[in-house]
């Protein structure tokens, strides 16, 4: 048996690695081939390209990435020519994967496609339902509340779990972090999370300074530390290094720790938002867009929130500021008001661990699941 793999982006990248973890544990003479990152390179597939430049924010920058967007759906198309798998699992990357469904179809019609990670109908564009639908033979959903938009349009799906719920975080020891860099027991920390996405570091992470910079000077005991996340760890340390202030840098290796140290995060929203709370991490939420690329994509969105936890609870439990309202001033304030208030910190964080129960926190690991069902559909026992 022989199945593919297609991430393009980091968040991909590692749940590819766990898929094909899994995929190997429950099937000893499988072959894996596929599109990805470093993390799916450690389980000894060889990707054709390099998958950072399809690390794409909004629809304008989209428009100005379409030509090699479009070079690699080729690319990514004749390697599945090349090695005429059984299935091809496309991971998460909305955008580049229903290009790449659809291009596989219809040169190899007899292969299964299975989409690992549905766009997030919910929340905007729920005509992406219908099209996913005719695109695959099944989906791989991360949360009970994704199914019933795509079962609607006739495509098998399979509840997986998200594997941001099942971090183990057993290893991690704030209070060496806090060690490891001088800070206090007790001392104020504010954990800045800016973002994976080159567009988001560029867009988020300016704001995030100015909005530090004003809560330092309201209280100069604040500690800082800023998440550098491996994709854009390089662009990351360059403009922390030229913050007027002191800010830690935390590595990937570092990241639970401090997580579990932080005394408040503020995050670009993303994966992160669920490992934050699984930290037991109150958090303030941001994101901004390209202007144009806002305006084009707002009249899309019809989702209460962006936060996944609080989708799950129907409630704003950690704030969400997006766009017009992602400014230093409004992130100062809410930042503030928790640094402050360790009674609303205290709720907040109990209110974000009953969120995540309502997402399937307790179960078994999401890539087991997601591996016995790649390994159905390809023996016909799924899909369409």
């Amino acid at each position: 048996m022989k199945v593919m793999l297609v991430a393009a982006e980091a968040s991909g990248d590692a749940l590819g690695a766990g898929l094909a973890r899994s995929l190997k544990a429950q099937r000893a003479d499988i072959e894996l081939v596929g599109v990805g990152g470093p993390k799916i390179a450690a389980e000894g597939i060889t990707s054709p390209f390099d998958i950072s430049e399809l690390s794409v924010l909004g629809w304008i920058e989209g428009l100005r990435a379409y030509g090699r967007v479009k070079a690699r759906v080729s690319d990514t198309v004749a390697f599945a020519m090349r090695e005429r798998p059984d299935a091809v699992v496309l991971i998460d990357s909305w955008g580049f994967t229903i290009r790449v469904a659809k291009a596989i179809r219809a040169v190899l019609p007899e292969v299964k496609l299975i989409k690992y990670v549905g766009p997030q109908v919910w929340a905007s564009r729920p005509g992406r339902a219908k099209t996913l639908a005719g695109a695959v033979d099944h989906l791989l959903a991360l949360y009970a509340f994704d199914a019933p938009w795509f079962e609607r349009e006739g495509l098998p799906t399979t509840v997986v779990g998200s594997q941001a719920l099942h971090v183990d975080m057993s290893g991690a020891d704030p209070a060496a972090f806090r060690r490891a860099r001088g800070i206090g027991d007790d001392a104020p920390l504010l954990l800045v999370l800016p973002g994976s996405r080159p567009g988001e570091i560029r867009l988020m992470t300016p704001v995030y300074e100015a909005a530090v910079a004003r809560l330092k000077a309201e209280r100069p005991g604040l500690e800082v530390a800023v998440m550098a996340a491996g994709t854009v760890a390089t662009d990351v340390t360059t403009r922390v290094a030229a913050w007027p202030f002191r800010a830690h840098l935390v590595s990937e290796a570092d990241k639970y720790s401090g997580m579990k140290a932080a005394t408040v995060a503020l995050a670009t929203s993303g994966t992160v938002s669920t490992e934050l709370a699984l930290a037991g991490a109150p958090m303030v939420i941001g994101y901004r867009f390209q202007p144009l690329s806002y305006a084009i994509m707002k009249p899309f969105f019809t989702g209460k929130y962006a936060t996944l936890f609080n989708h799950a609870a129907d409630a704003e439990i950690a704030r969400e500021l997006i766009q017009k309202d992602a400014t230093p001033e409004r992130f100062a304030a809410e930042v503030g008001r928790l640094l402050e208030d360790p009674v609303s910190r205290a709720d907040q964080a109990m209110r974000q661990t009953a969120a995540l129960d309502l997402m399937g926190r307790e179960g078994r690991d999401p890539s087991e699941i997601a591996a016995e069902a790649v390994l159905g559909v390809v023996a016909g026992e799924g899909g369409s």
